[in-house]
């Protein structure tokens, strides 16, 4: 596996659901090391890495991927030993069903339902985790109330270019801001704040206050958008593998039309495969930039991915490596908007 796919792989296996982003910031702070010129690691938890910019007309542009990933939550042990579970984030009950998680412990159980499926209907109230114990006293010593759990999703590459993993939404993102800064260089155009932000899953609660705190005069979300190629997915025109995808816009955000041209000159110009990325259920960190303090211009480049918020979501590796060149070139671009 070549360097850059391991470093992709080892995100996507750290243990980070949203609140309990640790070991993904010390992950990634880690790698950054001394490569740049502030790092702080706000009350949140979010990772917030600093490089000044050299250019005459730069800008304060925010960056912004959540370390966070969908999890389950207990809320109780029961007498039989089974463990009753809250979602944290919004994990399809469908693809949770009998699937196997993994505790920050290492120990691991299945999801099961109290009821029929069909009648389970998003309630995570309805569902249970397994260990194969048969007494509370049993699981009691091994979890307690608000531990949490993840999904076991072991990165693996499928045919052609195309990967799965759990947690993709966002590690993919991470990755992609991990490589971006190396295409952007160590001193880019513009003054880039590259924040690694947790809990987006429930509300992008760390970009809010990230935001607040850098007051960007814009910014970009790497995230995740869905593909609306298979059949039980939705409606829209995004293709995995389709090249990187350009937000339009979602229920969350209506992105920027100067930066999407921008970004749009941009792939034309350096041979990046692109699309439009327009989506009617969703959002993402950009939501928190555009309406920061008195207001902010906000874009996002999104990674079409096959099965989001599960366990075994599939993206293609040059969509990927294509948003990782597209941000450094956003980072060293010049933008001419005024700032008021």
């Amino acid at each position: 596996m070549p360097a850059d796919e391991k470093l992709f792989a080892e995100l996507t296996q750290l243990y980070g659901p949203s609140g309990y982003e640790k070991d993904v910031c010390r992950f990634i702070k880690d790698y950054i090391g001394d490569e740049a010129d502030d790092v702080k690691v706000d009350a949140l938890g979010n990772l917030i890495v600093f490089r000044e910019g050299t250019g005459a007309k730069k800008k304060r542009f925010m960056s912004s991927a959540h370390m966070d990933e969908i999890g389950l939550q207990v809320t109780a042990i029961n007498e039989d030993g089974t463990i009753s579970i809250k979602s944290l984030g919004y994990p399809f009950y469908y693809t949770t069903y009998q699937r196997r998680v993994m505790f920050k412990s290492g120990l691991v159980g299945i999801v099961e339902a109290k009821c029929e499926m069909g009648e389970a209907n998003h309630e995570f109230t309805k569902f249970y985790v397994d260990l194969g114990l048969t007494s509370k006293e049993e699981t009691a010593k091994l979890v307690d109330v608000g531990d949490t759990a993840i999904y076991l999703g072991e990165y693996q590459p499928l045919a052609g270019r195309y990967v799965t993993a759990k947690a993709i939404d966002d590690r993919v993102g991470c990755y992609i801001q991990l490589k971006g800064m190396e295409e952007a260089g160590r001193h880019p155009y513009n003054d880039m704040y590259y924040v690694f932000s947790v809990q987006e899953e429930v509300g992008t609660r760390g970009s809010q206050v990230t935001a607040t705190r850098i007051k960007p005069d814009m910014g970009v979300a790497v995230d995740v958008t869905p593909a609306h190629q298979r059949p039980a997915e939705m409606p829209g025109s995004n293709e995995c593998g389709g090249g990187v995808a350009i937000k339009i816009s979602d229920t969350s955000v209506i992105c920027d039309e100067d930066l999407i041209a921008k970004q749009i000159e941009l792939c034309k110009e350096n041979d990046i495969k692109y699309q439009k990325d327009v989506i009617f259920v969703g959002g993402t960190d950009a939501s928190s930039i555009n309406l920061c303090n008195a207001g902010a211009r906000a874009c996002a480049i999104s990674v079409v991915t096959h099965y989001t918020h599960g366990p075994n979501a599939i993206v293609n590796l040059d969509d990927v490596e294509g948003a990782a060149k597209l941000l450094g070139l956003m980072a060293n671009a010049e933008y001419d908007f005024e700032v008021i």
